[in-house]
This record gives structure tokens, sequence and C-alpha cells, in this order.
């Protein structure tokens, strides 16, 4: 027996980044807030480099080229920390 599923794709209608969260709208109806400190190179931005964001892959993800971080809709569902990068010497 095989059944389908239709998957929706949820893709950012809008974004705003404050000192504490990401907030995201999202093509479904939904809203949802990830912790800024779970980006820690959003945490450790200044608020200019925050704002400083465009939406990527026609709604996927968000982009903040001053600190070259990028977050996808799909990681701010699954509601996971980044990982610190390892420091190269």
């Amino acid at each position: 027996m095989s059944t389908a599923v239709d998957v929706i794709e949820a893709r950012l209608m809008s974004i705003s980044v404050t000192e504490d969260e990401i907030m995201a709208r999202l093509s479904d109806g939904r809203t949802i807030s990830v912790p800024l400190a779970w980006s820690w190179p959003l945490s450790e931005a200044t608020p200019e480099q925050r704002s400083n964001f465009c939406v990527i892959g026609d709604g996927l993800g968000v982009h903040w080229p001053d600190i070259d971080e990028d977050i996808s809709v799909e990681g701010m569902l699954q509601v996971s920390p980044a990982r610190r990068r390892k420091k190269v010497s």
C-alpha cells in the first residue's frame, strides 16, 4: 500500500531580527521565531550587520553578507542551534 503525501514547502514572506530573536512569517501562514543565541554569528554581530540581510532561494532561506551567515527555513523549523565553527590556526 502506498500513501501520497502533499508536502508544502514553506517559504519566507518576511523576516525581522531583534536583539533576542529571528522572527519569520512563512507562506503557509505560520509565524516562527528562533532565539538569536542559536546562531552564534548573528548573536555576535552588530545591529547593523544583523539588519543587512537578503532572502535567498526564492524564500527558502536568508543570507547575511556582512558575516557570511545563511539560515534556511528548514533549519529554523528543525529548531537546532548552529554549531560553532572550529578556528583555523
